[in-house]
């Protein structure tokens, strides 16, 4: 009678139907020494799970978190500071005063404005030579868009020949 509910408990267990007493039913019959012979090889699985409930976490857990200071702002913050130093630079020489001996700067407008046009000419030399080296990226994609074509027709076989994917 004993042997027969524990098989069906079993059963019961392998389809997920049980509830928590009668898996405790299940791990206190395996733990005895006398267990059928035919459910021998359950023993191990809840001699397992038995070990499994003693275990336990010891290990303390850090519930507040250390404050780190983000370095990122300062980085930004030293890159305005250095901003606002030229700027305001610029303004205790005045508009009116022109000095040569300043690295980058330009007395006359003109000549500021052509060295910015031959600097902008050169780097958009520069990014032509780039996009030229990327053009056979097209005829990638040309090619994908031809498999594409491929995979339309696989479809349509698989429909044919009822297989399911």
């Amino acid at each position: 009678m004993v042997l027969n509910s524990i098989d069906k408990l079993l059963e019961k267990y392998e389809n997920g139907e049980t509830s928590l007493k009668e898996e405790q039913v299940l791990k206190n019959y395996f733990s005895q020494d006398n267990v059928a012979p035919h459910l021998e090889h359950y023993k191990p699985m809840f001699a397992y799970f038995l070990g499994n409930q003693q275990e336990q976490y010891t290990k303390a857990l850090p519930l507040k978190t250390k404050k780190t200071f983000n370095y990122k702002w300062l980085s930004v913050a030293a890159v305005a500071v250095i901003m606002l130093g030229v700027y305001f630079s610029g303004l205790i020489i005045g508009p009116d005063e022109c000095q040569e001996n300043l690295v980058g700067t330009f007395c006359e407008p003109e000549d500021a404005f052509n060295e910015v046009s031959k600097q902008l000419a050169m780097i958009s030399n520069h990014f032509n030579k780039g996009t030229s080296a990327v053009n056979y990226l097209d005829e990638v994609n040309k090619g994908a868009s031809t498999l594409n074509y491929l995979n339309e027709i696989e479809n349509s076989t698989s429909i044919i020949f009822k297989t399911n994917q």
